[in-house]
């Protein structure tokens, strides 16, 4: 069996990481698009706590929202809850390179960079292979990965980046996120950590670090992954727009079939 290491643990992490994230909505005009095409469930793969299949729900579609993190999971229920949508979601703690599930989907989506976290060319072809076998007969598994560019690529020195200042609207506090990379080139990762200063209305803060592996991934190389599990490409996107993948495109979004499933 393919685990995923304990350094994914988010539990720690799990509001800081809502916090942050939450702010994102470009792609989910994407999902929304690539959802209205089908009819039956969907799923999604590291659904955290629910950013990416919260506005599919709302526009009813059913999603089984899958991760392996039961403290974001609990974000994403109470969410859910909130929305009045536990009608159209399930959530299920499971490990996206090993999970079995009852349903069988048109579509699967793995969002932001979520594949990189499948560290050997084993667990990236058991998370394919699991999503083949949960895929009906011509459905589609879109995949979200970062475009491997060799100048940001020789960035990561260590040098701490401030992403963005905050409010957290439910606290009042302000919250600066930010974060260093340090590469693995023989390994083919990035050591990513999160700096995360939350400031509350007296002045004082609170610091908290947050440390995880991503393994990029080369357009040909993850075009072979998917050949060997069993897809076939349909298209290749450099944009949440779908725009042509281009050697300037910051993203590489896989958009594959299958042809078969089981």
């Amino acid at each position: 069996m393919t685990t995923l290491p304990a350094e994914d643990d988010y539990s720690a992490f799990a509001r800081h990481y809502d916090l942050i994230y939450s702010q994102r909505q470009d792609d989910i005009p994407m999902y929304l698009d690539f959802a209205a095409a089908v009819d039956g469930p969907i799923l999604e793969l590291g659904c955290g706590s629910g950013r990416v299949l919260l506005p599919l729900a709302q526009e009813g579609h059913h999603i089984v929202g899958l991760d392996s993190s039961s403290d974001m999971l609990t974000l994403a229920k109470t969410k859910v809850e909130q929305a009045k949508l536990t009608h159209n979601v399930t959530l299920v703690e499971g490990n996206l390179v090993d999970f079995s599930l009852q349903s069988r989907f048109d579509l699967i989506y793995i969002p932001i960079n979520t594949f990189m976290h499948c560290y050997t060319q084993e667990q990236q072809l058991s998370c394919l292979n699991c999503a083949r076998r949960h895929l009906n007969t011509g459905g589609r598994l879109i995949i979200d990965i970062y475009h491997p560019d060799p100048q940001s690529l020789t960035e990561c020195d260590g040098r701490l980046v401030c992403e963005s200042v905050f409010a957290d609207e439910t606290s009042g506090n302000t919250i600066q996120h930010s974060y260093s990379r340090r590469l693995d080139r023989a390994q083919q990762t990035q050591r990513i950590t999160f700096v995360v200063d939350e400031t509350d209305s007296s002045g004082s803060m609170t610091r908290v670090y947050f440390s995880f592996r991503m393994r990029f991934v080369y357009r040909f190389e993850m075009q072979l992954l998917l050949r060997t599990a069993g897809y076939s490409l349909e298209n290749l996107y450099g944009s949440y727009d779908l725009e042509p993948f281009e050697s300037s495109s910051e993203k590489m979004i896989f958009v594959a079939r299958t042809d078969w499933a089981g």
